[in-house]
């Protein structure tokens, strides 16, 4: 993104302080204003006290902050809340809060909308309109901080869009938010999920970074794959593994693998068992989530019985399984159910 056209928020604490030296401030004035914008999430520049009166003006006239309407917001009876934002453009994307034993979770969208077609989500019925900026991912963050009044402790790039598709924003993004000067959380916090994109994989893998990578898996074998993802038809299934290995290598992290159950298609024995043999290598968890209801797709979740069974035959050959919990479902805000609304 080039400077000129980079929000205020999206700017790294060092571009922050070289547009203001140029502009005749002390350099100290990058520290009042990082922190107004990263630590405090001042939602305008009226906010920012300690900056003069004619510096404010200047900045809100040449550098409008970036900044999400809240349009609706749900709440499940777990206390998961599911956010309608509008961006500046008009355009609005969904965001999910959710509270854990851990600490809060905030479930953030990377795109408008995600051209990956997977047959499963919600969020691509439509297609991508365009990618978010670094600004409008923390914006998401820091309105739902607003709004709760609570720390955020993780955040999950698994809301709309395809976040590898989106990886120089992305990786600006996970930059500000694990900035001393800011939010300074841990990037251990982070997870970043993807539909399996090969070379933006081995591109992340480069930067050594300790987030957590989640791989939308969802079946044990190529046919299977590319009924559900389309993806797979142009990065298959073995040469997603390889990377997925390659990944590891580099980081050392431990990569989850999300499989969403659908009934009679990826939910069988035998699928189990390839799964297991295709995993059993690699230093991963699995994530099996039972699929969420999506209208338009109209796939069935795996009964429950059927899950546990899935799940034991996984551990029975040593793959490490957790179930994801079912946090926001009835308002339309688990996996798979975000998509682009109007209010």
């Amino acid at each position: 993104m080039e400077e000129r056209h980079m929000d205020l928020r999206s700017m790294s604490y060092e571009e922050l302080q070289e547009k203001l030296v140029r502009e005749g401030e002390k350099p100290y004035r990058a520290g009042q204003l990082f922190s107004w914008l990263h630590k405090e999430h001042a939602a305008s520049y009226e906010e920012m006290t300690n900056l003069s009166a004619a510096l404010c003006e200047r900045l809100a006239k040449n550098y409008p902050l970036c900044t999400l309407k809240t349009l609706a917001m749900q709440e499940a009876k777990d206390k998961t809340r599911k956010y309608l934002f509008r961006l500046p453009d008009g355009e609005t994307v969904e965001s999910v809060y959710m509270r854990y034993r851990f600490g809060v979770s905030v479930c953030v969208s990377s795109e408008v909308g995600c051209r990956m077609g997977c047959k499963f989500c919600a969020s691509t019925i439509d297609g991508l309109t365009r990618k978010l900026s670094p600004a409008e991912m923390l914006e998401q963050v820091y309105a739902i901080t607003r709004d709760t009044k609570e720390k955020v402790s993780h955040v999950v790039v698994m809301g709309m869009g395809e976040p590898l598709e989106n990886l120089e924003n992305v990786l600006r993004f996970i930059a500000l938010l694990t900035d001393e000067r800011g939010l300074n959380l841990s990037a251990r916090n982070i997870t970043v999920s993807t539909c399996g994109l090969v070379p933006e994989i081995l591109a992340l893998a480069e930067k050594k970074l300790q987030i957590n990578l989640a791989i939308s898996l969802h079946a044990p074998t190529q046919e299977q794959r590319e009924q559900l993802m389309p993806v797979a038809k142009r990065y298959p299934l073995d040469m997603l593994m390889a990377a997925c290995r390659d990944y590891y290598e580099a980081t050392h992290r431990q990569l989850t693998f999300e499989y969403a159950l659908v009934k009679g298609d990826n939910d069988s024995k035998e699928d189990a068992l390839r799964l297991a043999a295709l995993l059993g290598e690699l230093n991963c968890m699995v994530n099996l989530i039972p699929v969420n209801p999506v209208k338009e797709c109209g796939l069935s979740p795996t009964d429950k019985t059927d899950v546990l069974n899935f799940k034991k035959l996984l551990e029975k050959n040593r793959i490490h399984v957790t179930i994801r919990r079912e946090m926001g479902r009835e308002i339309d805000g688990a996996c798979g159910q975000l998509r682009r609304r109007k209010a």
